[in-house]
């Protein structure tokens, strides 16, 4: 390869990666600001969402699971395994009542947006240097 294509290549990956950050930091902004419309402005845009998660009517419960316990039919084991569930089932229920769903993805959103912003800047800032620097120096 020629010499001269240097330059036009250096040329073209630097307009790329700077548009590449720039680009990052415009959707994670929009994200963000996206966040935020919805949590003070639209305040019932996740509302569906905290529906959603809710935990449907299991088919079989608790006290019907505490009934089927009581079945002389079944064994030691069999009924330490049903007492076991109906403990991690309580404890489940317990832990899932702490957590609101709706916070939990705002929080995994904002996690990937700053990330992409804390990849984008620097990488955008880098290249537009990089690009003004020696557009500086030709002149």
């Amino acid at each position: 390869m020629n010499k001269k294509h240097y330059p036009l290549i250096r040329t073209i990956y630097l307009y790329l990666f700077t548009l590449i950050g720039l680009v990052l930091v415009i959707i994670a902004g929009v994200r963000f600001l996206d966040m935020g419309l919805k949590y003070f402005v639209f305040t019932q845009a996740e509302q569906q969402q905290r529906i959603a998660t809710l935990r449907p009517p299991s088919t079989y419960s608790l006290e019907k699971v505490e009934e089927i316990k009581q079945n002389e039919e079944l064994t030691d084991e069999q009924k330490q395994a049903i007492s076991q569930w109906i403990e991690d089932y309580k404890e489940w229920e317990e832990e899932s009542a702490k957590v609101d769903p709706v916070t939990s993805d705002r929080h995994r959103e904002a996690s990937y947006n700053l990330a992409m912003i804390l990849i984008g800047l620097p990488l955008y800032l880098y290249h537009w240097n990089l690009i003004k620097t020696e557009t500086k120096d030709k002149e």
